[in-house]
Protein backbone atom coordinates (compact mmCIF):
# COMPACT_ATOMS: atom_id res chain seq x y z
CA UNK A 1 0.00 0.00 0.00
CA UNK A 2 1.66 3.17 -1.17
CA UNK A 3 1.29 6.59 0.37
CA UNK A 4 0.16 9.44 -1.89
CA UNK A 5 3.03 11.56 -3.18
CA UNK A 6 1.30 14.96 -3.38
CA UNK A 7 2.58 17.12 -0.54
CA UNK A 8 2.19 20.85 -0.04
CA UNK A 9 5.24 21.06 2.18
CA UNK A 10 8.01 20.43 -0.31
CA UNK A 11 7.81 24.06 -1.27
CA UNK A 12 7.84 25.27 2.33
CA UNK A 13 10.95 23.48 3.49
CA UNK A 14 13.75 24.52 1.21
CA UNK A 15 13.47 28.21 0.31
CA UNK A 16 15.54 30.64 2.36
CA UNK A 17 16.49 33.36 0.01
CA UNK A 18 18.09 32.46 -3.32
CA UNK A 19 20.65 35.03 -4.45
CA UNK A 20 21.20 36.03 -0.85
CA UNK A 21 18.01 38.06 -0.59
CA UNK A 22 16.40 38.24 2.85
CA UNK A 23 12.91 36.76 3.23
CA UNK A 24 10.00 39.08 2.51
CA UNK A 25 8.37 38.60 5.91
CA UNK A 26 9.42 37.36 9.30
CA UNK A 27 6.44 36.71 11.56
CA UNK A 28 7.27 36.61 15.22
CA UNK A 29 10.58 38.44 14.86
CA UNK A 30 11.84 40.07 18.04
CA UNK A 31 14.73 42.36 18.88
CA UNK A 32 18.04 40.75 17.97
CA UNK A 33 20.79 40.57 20.61
CA UNK A 34 24.07 42.21 19.65
CA UNK A 35 26.38 40.02 17.61
CA UNK A 36 23.66 37.74 16.23
CA UNK A 37 22.36 37.77 12.65
CA UNK A 38 18.97 39.36 12.08
CA UNK A 39 16.34 37.21 10.35
CA UNK A 40 16.57 39.74 7.51
CA UNK A 41 20.37 39.71 7.32
CA UNK A 42 21.65 39.30 3.78
CA UNK A 43 23.54 36.17 2.85
CA UNK A 44 26.85 37.15 1.16
CA UNK A 45 27.17 36.11 -2.46
CA UNK A 46 30.92 36.64 -2.77
CA UNK A 47 32.45 33.13 -2.39
CA UNK A 48 35.22 34.19 -0.01
CA UNK A 49 32.86 36.24 2.16
CA UNK A 50 30.29 33.47 2.24
CA UNK A 51 32.85 30.79 3.14
CA UNK A 52 34.12 32.97 5.99
CA UNK A 53 30.52 33.55 7.12
CA UNK A 54 29.83 29.80 7.18
CA UNK A 55 32.90 29.27 9.37
CA UNK A 56 31.83 32.04 11.75
CA UNK A 57 28.24 30.83 11.98
CA UNK A 58 29.30 27.25 12.64
CA UNK A 59 31.83 28.42 15.21
CA UNK A 60 29.09 30.24 17.12
CA UNK A 61 26.21 27.81 16.54
CA UNK A 62 27.95 24.61 17.68
CA UNK A 63 28.72 25.79 21.22
CA UNK A 64 25.29 27.45 21.44
CA UNK A 65 23.65 24.13 20.59
CA UNK A 66 25.80 22.32 23.14
CA UNK A 67 24.77 24.75 25.88
CA UNK A 68 21.12 24.37 24.96
CA UNK A 69 21.31 20.56 24.96
CA UNK A 70 23.25 20.51 28.23
CA UNK A 71 20.48 22.62 29.77
CA UNK A 72 17.78 20.16 28.70
CA UNK A 73 16.65 21.97 25.51
CA UNK A 74 14.06 24.24 27.14
CA UNK A 75 11.44 25.79 24.86
CA UNK A 76 11.52 28.17 23.20
CA UNK A 77 15.17 27.79 22.20
CA UNK A 78 17.53 30.59 23.23
CA UNK A 79 17.96 33.48 20.80
CA UNK A 80 21.50 32.59 19.81
CA UNK A 81 20.49 29.06 18.78
CA UNK A 82 17.34 30.17 16.93
CA UNK A 83 18.91 33.05 15.03
CA UNK A 84 22.14 31.30 14.10
CA UNK A 85 20.29 28.18 12.92
CA UNK A 86 17.92 30.30 10.84
CA UNK A 87 20.81 32.13 9.21
CA UNK A 88 22.56 28.83 8.50
CA UNK A 89 19.34 27.52 6.94
CA UNK A 90 19.20 30.54 4.65
CA UNK A 91 22.87 30.09 3.71
CA UNK A 92 22.21 26.51 2.66
CA UNK A 93 19.16 27.60 0.68
CA UNK A 94 21.25 30.22 -1.14
CA UNK A 95 23.89 27.63 -2.02
CA UNK A 96 21.28 25.10 -3.12
CA UNK A 97 19.92 27.65 -5.59
CA UNK A 98 23.32 28.48 -7.13
CA UNK A 99 25.57 25.57 -8.07
CA UNK A 100 28.38 27.84 -9.25
CA UNK A 101 28.45 29.71 -5.96
CA UNK A 102 28.19 26.43 -4.07
CA UNK A 103 31.25 24.98 -5.80
CA UNK A 104 33.26 28.15 -5.26
CA UNK A 105 32.37 28.26 -1.56
CA UNK A 106 33.07 24.55 -1.01
CA UNK A 107 36.62 24.95 -2.29
CA UNK A 108 37.24 27.62 0.35
CA UNK A 109 35.86 25.74 3.37
CA UNK A 110 37.99 23.66 5.75
CA UNK A 111 37.54 19.90 5.11
CA UNK A 112 35.65 19.28 8.33
CA UNK A 113 33.03 21.86 7.35
CA UNK A 114 32.95 21.37 3.58
CA UNK A 115 31.47 17.85 3.72
CA UNK A 116 28.49 18.58 6.02
CA UNK A 117 27.80 21.84 4.19
CA UNK A 118 27.66 20.06 0.85
CA UNK A 119 25.50 17.27 2.31
CA UNK A 120 22.94 19.78 3.58
CA UNK A 121 23.01 21.77 0.36
CA UNK A 122 22.50 18.59 -1.68
CA UNK A 123 19.51 17.60 0.46
CA UNK A 124 18.01 21.08 0.10
CA UNK A 125 18.58 20.96 -3.65
CA UNK A 126 16.88 17.58 -3.94
CA UNK A 127 13.77 18.90 -2.21
CA UNK A 128 13.78 22.03 -4.36
CA UNK A 129 13.19 19.87 -7.44
CA UNK A 130 9.85 18.83 -5.94
CA UNK A 131 8.56 22.35 -5.30
CA UNK A 132 5.42 23.42 -7.08
CA UNK A 133 4.75 26.85 -8.56
CA UNK A 134 5.06 29.81 -6.16
CA UNK A 135 1.92 31.21 -4.62
CA UNK A 136 1.24 34.92 -4.23
CA UNK A 137 -0.45 34.22 -0.89
CA UNK A 138 0.72 30.95 0.69
CA UNK A 139 -1.97 29.58 3.00
CA UNK A 140 -0.36 27.53 5.73
CA UNK A 141 -1.63 26.99 9.23
CA UNK A 142 1.23 26.76 11.69
CA UNK A 143 1.85 26.27 15.38
CA UNK A 144 4.79 26.04 17.76
CA UNK A 145 6.39 22.58 17.65
CA UNK A 146 6.67 20.24 20.60
CA UNK A 147 9.93 20.64 22.56
CA UNK A 148 12.91 18.99 20.87
CA UNK A 149 13.35 16.55 23.76
CA UNK A 150 9.73 15.40 23.54
CA UNK A 151 10.05 14.75 19.81
CA UNK A 152 13.29 12.83 20.31
CA UNK A 153 11.55 10.62 22.87
CA UNK A 154 8.78 9.91 20.35
CA UNK A 155 11.34 8.95 17.69
CA UNK A 156 13.27 6.66 20.01
CA UNK A 157 10.09 4.91 21.24
CA UNK A 158 9.19 4.15 17.64
CA UNK A 159 12.75 3.00 16.97
CA UNK A 160 12.64 0.58 19.89
CA UNK A 161 9.34 -0.92 18.75
CA UNK A 162 9.96 -1.20 15.00
CA UNK A 163 13.74 -1.04 14.58
CA UNK A 164 13.56 2.02 12.33
CA UNK A 165 16.36 4.53 12.96
CA UNK A 166 15.13 7.59 14.81
CA UNK A 167 17.17 9.80 12.47
CA UNK A 168 15.10 8.65 9.48
CA UNK A 169 11.87 9.38 11.35
CA UNK A 170 13.20 12.81 12.33
CA UNK A 171 14.21 13.60 8.75
CA UNK A 172 10.73 12.71 7.47
CA UNK A 173 9.11 14.76 10.24
CA UNK A 174 11.37 17.66 9.33
CA UNK A 175 10.50 17.54 5.63
CA UNK A 176 6.78 16.82 6.00
CA UNK A 177 5.82 19.40 8.61
CA UNK A 178 9.00 21.07 9.90
CA UNK A 179 8.72 19.07 13.13
CA UNK A 180 5.01 19.72 13.45
CA UNK A 181 5.06 23.46 12.79
CA UNK A 182 2.81 23.12 9.74
CA UNK A 183 -0.61 21.69 10.57
CA UNK A 184 -2.31 22.22 7.20
CA UNK A 185 -3.44 19.17 5.26
CA UNK A 186 -1.97 18.61 1.81
CA UNK A 187 -3.87 18.92 -1.46
CA UNK A 188 -4.11 15.11 -1.43
CA UNK A 189 -5.64 15.10 2.06
CA UNK A 190 -2.47 14.02 3.91
CA UNK A 191 -2.64 14.95 7.58
CA UNK A 192 -0.59 15.25 10.71
CA UNK A 193 3.10 15.78 11.44
CA UNK A 194 4.09 12.80 9.25
CA UNK A 195 1.48 13.56 6.55
CA UNK A 196 -0.51 10.37 6.04
CA UNK A 197 -3.44 10.08 3.67
CA UNK A 198 -6.44 8.50 5.41
CA UNK A 199 -6.26 5.09 3.70
CA UNK A 200 -2.60 4.58 4.57
CA UNK A 201 -3.14 5.75 8.13
CA UNK A 202 -6.03 3.32 8.52
CA UNK A 203 -3.73 0.49 7.42
CA UNK A 204 -0.65 1.42 9.47
CA UNK A 205 -1.72 3.88 12.17
CA UNK A 206 -2.72 1.14 14.63
CA UNK A 207 -5.86 2.98 15.66
CA UNK A 208 -4.00 6.10 16.76
CA UNK A 209 -4.62 9.78 16.10
CA UNK A 210 -2.89 10.88 12.88
CA UNK A 211 -2.35 14.35 14.34
CA UNK A 212 -0.79 13.15 17.60
CA UNK A 213 3.02 13.22 17.27
CA UNK A 214 3.64 10.03 19.24
CA UNK A 215 1.00 8.11 17.29
CA UNK A 216 2.26 9.57 14.01
CA UNK A 217 5.85 8.44 14.68
CA UNK A 218 4.65 4.94 15.53
CA UNK A 219 2.55 4.81 12.38
CA UNK A 220 5.43 6.02 10.24
CA UNK A 221 7.84 3.52 11.76
CA UNK A 222 5.28 0.74 11.24
CA UNK A 223 4.88 1.73 7.58
CA UNK A 224 8.62 2.00 6.97
CA UNK A 225 9.26 -1.37 8.62
CA UNK A 226 6.52 -2.95 6.51
CA UNK A 227 8.12 -1.37 3.42
CA UNK A 228 11.63 -2.73 3.94
CA UNK A 229 13.35 -0.83 6.74
CA UNK A 230 15.83 -1.25 8.27
CA UNK A 231 17.21 -3.67 5.65
CA UNK A 232 16.69 -1.10 2.90
CA UNK A 233 15.90 2.44 3.95
CA UNK A 234 16.02 3.57 0.35
CA UNK A 235 13.23 1.16 -0.61
CA UNK A 236 11.22 1.97 2.51
CA UNK A 237 11.43 5.75 2.11
CA UNK A 238 10.59 5.43 -1.58
CA UNK A 239 7.44 3.57 -0.55
CA UNK A 240 6.66 6.41 1.88
CA UNK A 241 6.91 8.85 -1.01
CA UNK A 242 7.81 7.56 -4.47
CA UNK A 243 10.35 10.20 -5.46
CA UNK A 244 14.09 9.64 -5.73
CA UNK A 245 14.70 13.27 -4.80
CA UNK A 246 12.60 12.83 -1.67
CA UNK A 247 14.53 9.70 -0.74
CA UNK A 248 17.86 11.47 -1.29
CA UNK A 249 16.78 14.35 0.94
CA UNK A 250 15.48 12.15 3.77
CA UNK A 251 18.56 9.95 3.80
CA UNK A 252 20.87 12.95 3.44
CA UNK A 253 19.47 14.71 6.49
CA UNK A 254 19.34 11.42 8.43
CA UNK A 255 23.01 10.78 7.65
CA UNK A 256 23.94 14.17 9.08
CA UNK A 257 22.06 13.36 12.30
CA UNK A 258 23.88 10.03 12.55
CA UNK A 259 27.19 11.76 11.97
CA UNK A 260 26.55 14.47 14.53
CA UNK A 261 23.65 14.25 17.01
CA UNK A 262 23.70 18.05 17.33
CA UNK A 263 22.37 18.22 13.77
CA UNK A 264 18.91 17.22 15.01
CA UNK A 265 18.81 20.18 17.39
CA UNK A 266 20.06 22.44 14.62
CA UNK A 267 17.40 21.25 12.16
CA UNK A 268 14.74 21.61 14.85
CA UNK A 269 15.32 25.37 14.70
CA UNK A 270 14.94 25.67 10.94
CA UNK A 271 11.83 27.60 9.97
CA UNK A 272 9.06 27.36 7.39
CA UNK A 273 9.47 29.25 4.12
CA UNK A 274 7.23 29.40 1.06
CA UNK A 275 8.24 30.68 -2.38
CA UNK A 276 6.21 33.53 -3.83
CA UNK A 277 6.57 35.27 -7.20
CA UNK A 278 8.52 38.09 -5.50
CA UNK A 279 10.80 35.81 -3.48
CA UNK A 280 10.70 33.57 -0.43
CA UNK A 281 8.29 34.39 2.35
CA UNK A 282 9.16 33.29 5.86
CA UNK A 283 6.09 31.78 7.52
CA UNK A 284 7.46 31.04 10.98
CA UNK A 285 10.11 32.86 12.98
CA UNK A 286 12.71 32.15 15.66
CA UNK A 287 11.21 30.45 18.69
CA UNK A 288 8.19 29.23 16.70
Amino acid sequence: MRRAAAMLLFLTMVGCGPSGQPPTATPGATSVPAGLPSPQARVPTDPADLAATIVRVDGALTPALRRWVAGGTPSPPPADVALLALYQQRIFGTLAADRTLSRAVASRLPPGLAAPTEANVSADRALATLAGPPSAAPRLKTQAPLPAGALLRDYTRAQRRFGVAWQVLAAINMIESRFGRVVSSSSAGAQGPMQFVPATWKAYGMGGDVRDPRDAMMGAANYLRSSGAPASYRRAVYAYNPSRAYVDAVLGYAAQMRRDPLAFYDYYNWQVFAPTPSGDRQITGPGA
